[in-house]
């Protein structure tokens, strides 16, 4: 194959959505809380899921690394691919998927251990890295990418659970990329947090999308008009719209969204 025909093909591939949903329904017992989402999530992009309290997008976001399938009472129909394999699959291990699929949430929630070994303990489990060098250098650079190195260089055997609100969720993120994965999942990552140390995680979201497809669930438009490329509105368990987030927040099509992004319900 020739060096135009292998770019070609390497560009379609790269315009292959990461994530597929599609007929996406979720129910808690009788309740439906998701209803036929269909929904494409690009790689080495910010989708932000917007809408209000209780309308299915922290639901959707759990779909994506199995999360619910620790709630008893939860169904899940329809089918979700990551680059085409079927996720809910039943020869599929769900822990190997959150190894490609990490998940941060909305309250910082360190291991109550060392800063070394909250970052440790995912390569440790996977067998990552294969020697104390090795897994040393691999807690160094998931502190770097996370901001967080310069901070806590000098202090790696004090507990995750002492550091600032603002560092133990970026502690979190650092934990989260340890592994390598390829999509990381951020549910409300800073409404624990004040104004300036969600400004740290949103620079840094930003530059995480380089290498990472990630997917966050806001409860602020502003965040979501930041970091986001692209934005989905739900609302009471509908995906009302997605688009590219600027057109979505200036030029809404559905009413719905209008009415929610302008503050007249939500």
């Amino acid at each position: 194959m020739d060096m135009q025909n292998f770019k070609t093909r390497e560009k379609a591939a790269m315009a292959e959505p990461k994530i597929i949903a599609r007929d996406v329904n979720v129910y808690y017992g009788q309740s439906q809380a998701l209803k036929s989402i269909e929904l494409d999530i690009a790689a080495n992009e910010v989708t932000a899921l917007i809408g209000p309290s209780g309308c299915g997008k922290s639901t959707f976001l759990r779909c994506i690394n199995r999360m619910n399938d620790v709630i008893e009472s939860c169904r899940v129909e329809g089918r979700i691919t990551l680059e085409g394999i079927d996720i809910y699959n039943s020869g599929l291990d769900p822990v190997l998927l959150r190894a490609r699929v990490g998940m941060v949430f909305q309250k910082p929630n360190p291991f109550p251990k060392s800063i070394y070994d909250n970052i440790a303990y995912g390569p440790r489990l996977h067998g990552i890295a294969s020697g104390k060098d090795e897994l040393e250098a691999t807690v160094e650079s998931s502190l770097r990418r996370a901001g967080l190195w310069e901070e806590v260089k000098d202090r790696l055997d004090s507990p995750g659970t002492g550091l600032s609100g603002g560092q133990q969720q970026r502690l979190c993120i650092a934990r989260a990329i340890a592994v390598n994965p390829e999509v990381i999942l951020m549910d409300e990552p800073c409404s624990a947090l004040d104004p300036i140390a969600t400004a740290k995680i949103e620079e840094l979201i930003d530059e995480l999308r380089e290498n990472f497809t990630i997917v966050i669930v806001t409860h602020s438009m502003q965040q979501a008009a930041r970091v986001s490329q692209k934005t989905a509105f739900f609302h009471l368990g509908e995906l009302v719209e997605v688009g590219e987030t600027d057109k979505l927040f200036t030029s809404p099509e559905d009413q719905r969204t209008q009415g929610y992004i302008t503050g007249r319900f939500g």
